[in-house]
């Protein structure tokens, strides 16, 4: 009778490991989607600046002096000069997000196929 009981007790320790193991990898799972999702809505916002100082700037003239913000320290230029350094920058965080973006839907596509393959359901708590 001894037998039977230890080897059901053993059979639970090892579920309840893998749910562990389960769970452990889930919530990497969302952890890492969170952090993507929260880079990806930053850098869509830093786009939308350099787009409405790119707009601001756009009509004026080249001479115009302006200030840009270098590393923290306020730097004065020309329209003419800060025009193409603006929209190098733009160009950069663009091709970022898009990365970030097709980075975050891979994880999202590996998550529900570890999904699918470990039979796993997510249930939502009250």
């Amino acid at each position: 009778m001894q037998e039977s009981s230890s080897s059901s007790a053993a059979a639970s320790g090892i579920a309840s490991k893998k749910q562990a193991d389960l769970q452990a990898q889930y919530n990497s799972y969302k952890s890492t989607l969170q952090q993507l999702a929260q880079k990806i809505g930053e850098l869509e916002s830093e786009g939308d600046e350099h787009k409405l100082v790119l707009e601001t700037l756009q009509p004026l003239p080249g001479s115009r002096k302006c200030f840009r913000m270098i590393g923290g320290v306020l730097v004065e230029r020309t329209v003419a000069e800060v025009i193409p350094a603006l929209e190098t920058n733009a160009k950069g965080v663009e091709s970022v997000l898009q990365q970030l973006v097709k980075e975050y839907k891979k994880t999202e596509e590996d998550m529900k196929k570890w999904q699918t393959k470990n039979k796993v359901q997510v249930v939502q708590g009250p």
